[in-house]
């Protein structure tokens, strides 16, 4: 049956397995209209159980099982983690996507070889045009059936600089990168998953869009937007199951936004000076990825709407 919606994504849905679909029930009002599990009578032990064979799940390997994933820019750094973390954690299928069909290809067939108890796609898509993320999302849909999972990474390549030195013309290609396309890949998901009655978003943003940081001004403005409109984006679908949340890492190792930010005289000098009040050491995405797979799973299914920092004690932001 086609999912409705105002974007015109050529997408439908179908049945997921049922275990899928037990973990995604959603509690229905009283005729009150108050939720049952908050009144006095509510079943202490029937919450206890319930976590207990969550746990069992994550020693199972099956925290994720029957559930499907969208991964953006997921064929280097953080997104290729999270892509096998995903599957690590037991989801059934993960869509991986970039620019580059070569690459692409070559980094399905590695997570195939790493995971083979899950199926991959790669999809090639320019997230920066909305019939591209239409396209994808239809594809994902087509091949899989339903989305259980989005998580929104990459954004366009620029590198730290003065405002003064800026040029107009990367300013709208950054908000592209950086902003339009996790409202294009938003609008484009959740209608399915209101379908569904369940769901869960991730987006990596950065600390940029909550810590005025010199050199970083656009970034600062498009994260901080990302950031809001995740937030806000939480409290709209909460009624329809749907929970989203944003990550925000300053600094992240093994990346191409970190060479390319250290290849910079002005943005070395302040990751520099950044990186020496890590503490507790600079991450990677092999730091991230963990926290985009437990915002994605059963285990943070109470939270939405939240901004969480990864940056080994660089700040409290």
């Amino acid at each position: 049956m086609p999912i409705p919606s105002s974007s015109g994504c050529p997408c439908s849905t179908a049945g997921g397995s049922t275990g899928a679909r037990r973990q995604a029930t959603r509690v229905e009002p009283t005729e009150s209209g108050s939720d049952p599990g908050s009144e006095p009578g509510s079943d202490p032990e029937g919450d206890q159980m319930q976590s207990t064979t969550t746990i069992a799940a994550v020693a199972a390997g099956a925290l994720l099982q029957s559930q499907v994933a969208l991964v953006t820019a997921s064929t280097s750094g953080i997104g290729a983690e999270t892509a096998s973390q995903l599957a690590q954690a037991g989801a059934r299928a993960v869509v991986i996507n970039g620019r580059n069909p070569q690459t692409g290809r070559d980094v399905e067939e590695r997570l195939r070889a790493q995971h083979p108890g899950t199926a991959f796609r790669f999809i090639a898509a320019n997230l920066d045009e909305l019939e591209q993320v239409r396209r994808l999302v239809a594809e994902a849909m087509a091949a899989f059936g339903r989305i259980d999972i989005l998580v929104h990474c990459g954004g366009a390549q620029i590198k730290p600089d003065l405002f003064i030195h800026s040029d107009p013309a990367t300013f709208q290609p950054m908000l592209d990168g950086h902003f339009m396309s996790l409202l294009y890949c938003c609008h484009c998901v959740v209608p399915i998953m209101k379908a569904q009655g369940s769901g869960a978003i991730v987006a990596v943003a950065s600390d940029a869009g909550k810590i005025a940081t010199p050199g970083e001004t656009l970034i600062g403005a498009a994260k901080a937007a990302a950031i809001m409109f995740v937030r806000t984006l939480a409290l709209e679908v909460s009624r329809f199951g749907v929970r989203a949340n944003v990550i925000t890492p300053s600094i992240v190792r093994d990346t191409q936004s970190y060479r390319r930010v250290m290849s910079g005289e002005l943005s070395r000098k302040v990751f520099e000076k950044a990186e020496s009040r890590a503490r507790l050491g600079v991450p990677t995405p092999g730091d991230i990825a963990p926290l985009a797979v437990f915002l994605a799973s059963p285990l943070a299914s109470k939270i939405t709407g939240q901004a969480v920092s990864v940056n080994g004690g660089i700040s409290a932001a």
